[in-house]
């Protein structure tokens, strides 16, 4: 009796330290069922990666998360859903989604963008935006006779701000009294960036300058060098530019290459 008693006891020990231990390793037991902790692990992971800090507050959400989704396939398991066709389909296109998802990343992973390719990518787009920039005022109205008696008045001593506010079609410009801000000439339509570049500073234009928005007076405020952020700062957007570069290229060679009838 005694002998059956030790081992009885034992056998209650080992009991009770192995479900702790088996709790360690899963969220938790749902009827009968082990909810492994790296389910959570997966969940805890797709909000970092979506930029959300997984605080303690959130971890116990997690948890409850994990929990219901448990309980809830194991009702759709029990009134036989998974053998469904709709749901066969569905867990196919999930599994393709997953797949191309990793394959896109190990690929971004074995081909990172070099500081190379982002310097000259840089230096590329500093080339192209070497021009002047413009500061200029405008004011847009629809008959030219307008646009004369504007000049006109201008001549005479009349605010360009003041009347940019009253009579502007472009509303945008003409609430800040005709202000275009800092600007590259070729952001602007042919006819108004040519008729600006001829200006001086402080110069306005002597006729009306049309363009397929109507009739435009302008006044150059002032010309400067470009002003080109560095390349630290805009480093982690070309690289995520050429990187999206790079994985459409990707792409677009795996399709070349595959043989579709």
């Amino acid at each position: 009796m005694k002998k059956h008693f030790l081992i009885a006891t034992a056998f209650a020990s080992l009991i009770s330290v192995a479900a702790p231990m088996a709790l360690a390793q899963n969220v938790a037991i749902v009827n009968g069922k082990a909810v492994p902790n790296t389910r959570l692990d997966s969940l805890a992971q797709q909000v970092e990666r979506s930029g959300r800090p997984v605080t303690p507050e959130m971890q116990g959400q997690l948890r409850e998360e994990v929990i219901a989704r448990e309980i809830f396939v194991q009702e759709a398991d029990k009134l036989g859903l998974a053998a469904t066709d709709d749901f066969k389909v569905q867990m196919e296109l999930a599994r393709q989604g997953i797949l191309i998802r990793e394959l896109f990343n190990d690929y971004q992973k074995k081909n990172p963008v070099s500081d190379t390719e982002l310097k000259a990518e840089y230096d590329k787009f500093a080339a192209a935006n070497s021009a002047k920039e413009y500061k200029a005022r405008h004011i847009l109205v629809e008959k030219e006779a307008e646009a004369k008696a504007i000049i006109a008045s201008l001549k005479k001593g009349g605010k360009f701000e003041d009347i940019a506010k009253k009579q502007s079609k472009d509303t945008g410009s003409g609430a800040n009294g005709g202000d275009l801000d800092w600007a590259n000439p070729a952001s602007y339509v042919a006819e108004f960036s040519q008729a600006l570049q001829k200006l001086n500073k402080g110069q306005l234009t002597e006729t009306p300058v049309k363009t397929q928005f109507g009739f435009h007076v302008i006044r150059l405020e002032d010309v400067r060098e470009p002003q080109l952020p560095a390349f630290d700062q805009v480093k982690p957007q070309i690289a995520q530019q050429m990187q999206q570069q790079k994985l459409a290229a990707f792409q677009q060679a795996l399709r070349d290459k595959a043989k579709v009838e």
